[in-house]
């Protein structure tokens, strides 16, 4: 698996990103090593043809997870502080990996290399050190999907749901492929639930990805009005650290 988690969305309709908007795989490279898998609950398995860009151990996987009360990591932005409170009952080993992540500096130093404008899916994505969205941590683990979701006002089926805004959620590549990528929403989206929701973003946060998502998208020769792609206020990850433990 290849920890891709950006596509080229101008060339989908709205119907085809409910599924992909934050999501998109690349071609793996064979590996050349075996994989190896975390004996706990979670199973954190490496990933070898797609090695991490910055060395990395998988997570602690302990028999008894932590599955109860929350954790708080302090995102420390260019463009102002980012709190963050995470939810170990509604995703126990994706809390997990985030804080080993963040404990082993995996974060510090990054740049979110994708903002999203469209008028259902407004979300800034995070968390691949290289800053282009093709990378992770070496390691890929299960997905904790939500169930408790409002349906999408607009949608007679029932598929598309609500990620609120101020949900943290994480990107993926396709069922079970979670790594390090992360999306934080500033206004209500509309997504299959096919995306972990680990947490939320406080208001200091929000006000910060407000300025973010005012300053709109890089113009590009082809698009000068792009909506989606590196955000024109360059947004970068200066630290990620644990509060209170």
């Amino acid at each position: 698996m290849r920890a891709t988690s950006v596509i080229a969305c101008t060339a989908l309709s709205i119907a085809g990103l409910l599924g992909t908007a934050v999501t998109a795989s690349a071609g793996p490279v064979p590996a050349e090593t075996p994989r190896t898998t975390t004996s706990g609950p979670c199973g954190y398995t490496s990933t070898p043809e797609d090695p991490s860009p910055r060395p990395v151990s998988l997570p602690p996987d302990p028999k008894h997870t932590p599955d109860k009360g929350f954790a708080k990591v302090v995102l420390a932005t260019n463009q102002g502080p980012m709190l963050l409170t995470l939810d170990r009952a509604k995703a126990p080993c994706t809390v997990q990996s985030f804080l080993h992540l963040a404990k082993s500096r995996f974060y510090d130093f990054t740049t979110c290399h994708r903002l999203t404008l469209y008028p259902t899916l407004s979300v800034l994505q995070c968390g691949d050190p290289t800053g282009t969205g093709e990378r992770g941590p070496g390691y890929s683990y299960k997905d904790e999907l939500p169930t408790d979701l409002p349906n999408w006002p607009t949608d007679p089926t029932g598929t598309s749901k609500v990620y609120a805004r101020g949900t943290l959620a994480m990107a993926n590549a396709g069922p079970n492929t979670n790594g390090s990528q992360f999306f934080l929403v500033f206004a209500d989206s509309r997504l299959r639930p096919n995306y972990t929701v680990f947490g939320t973003v406080d208001r200091l946060g929000l006000k910060a990805l407000d300025k973010v998502a005012a300053a709109g998208v890089v113009p590009t020769e082809e698009d000068p009005n792009p909506v989606d792609g590196p955000p024109n206020r360059k947004t970068d990850i200066l630290v990620a650290r644990q509060l209170g433990f």
